[in-house]
């Protein structure tokens, strides 16, 4: 079977990638972050895809997957999570989601509980914070009002320490935030205007591993603030790392994900 696969949901192709293992071996399904692609995943694909079957696959309006005609909700973007398990005969998995791919996730095992055996939410939230609403329009017209590549670099610098971006670890990740389409990201920054999963955290029943960036900004207490609120849940900061640590410090991050998936 080919590693990567075009599958129709909603209208839209979804790019997704195949990785890993024996047939018998558990799932692991990686979600990407906005402005981001599946590639974003390498560096935890190449420590991992001897254990594990792992699929990862482009959100609606990123990478290669196409552009909705409309805002999207998280309840939308669950729905494609499930919709592709179908498509890949996935019973179960783990499944990881990096700030976009959080509230997707939180949907999937709120509303498709039993499609998911382990949850690794990393540098997102539970619910849009307070004035998230206006920085996001905000973020919104200068999509519109500059275009990708100006947004790209605007991106980078709060994503990454100074030392990072000008080492060029983080031309990859620039690029493909340039690349994406305005319209694929503007349709899924809507739906981060106005989300709220809170009142899911106290019903999840699975083991959950919280992850964050130590240098994220205000999303260290926030992350902290939800581990309270999930019975049994787990909080690793990884030094040194800013809003996306698995492409910033892969070595520690791999080591907190594989820690958590081998229990």
């Amino acid at each position: 079977m080919p590693n990567t696969h075009t599958v129709e949901i909603d209208g839209l192709s979804f790019r997704c990638r195949l990785d890993g293992g024996a047939p018998d071996a558990p799932w692991l399904v990686f979600s990407n972050s906005l402005g981001t692609d599946l590639t974003v995943w390498d560096d935890q694909v190449a420590a991992l895809a001897g254990r594990f079957r792992i699929l990862r696959y482009d959100q609606r309006g990123h990478g290669g997957t196409g552009v909705p005609d409309r805002p999207c909700s998280f309840a939308r973007l669950g729905d494609d999570v499930a919709a592709l398990l179908d498509r890949f005969g996935i019973a179960r998995c783990s499944f990881v989601g990096l700030s976009m791919g959080v509230p997707t996730g939180l949907d999937l095992a709120a509303r498709h509980p039993g499609r998911v055996e382990r949850l690794v939410l990393c540098d997102g939230q539970a619910a849009t914070a307070p004035g998230g609403a206006e920085q996001w329009a905000e973020r919104i017209r200068q999509v519109r009002a500059d275009g990708m590549a100006a947004f790209a670099e605007a991106t980078v610098a709060r994503w990454f320490a100074p030392d990072f971006v000008a080492s060029g670890r983080a031309d990859k990740v620039r690029a493909m935030v340039a690349a994406t389409p305005a319209d694929g990201l503007v349709a899924c920054a809507t739906a981060l205007q106005g989300f709220d999963y809170a009142a899911v955290l106290p019903a999840i029943r699975v083991p959950v591993l919280l992850v964050v960036g130590a240098r994220d900004g205000a999303l260290p207490a926030t992350m902290a603030a939800m581990r309270e609120k999930i019975p049994g849940a787990r909080l690793v900061e990884i030094a040194d790392a800013g809003h996306i640590p698995n492409v910033e410090q892969p070595e520690a991050f791999n080591r907190a994900l594989a820690g958590f998936l081998a229990q």
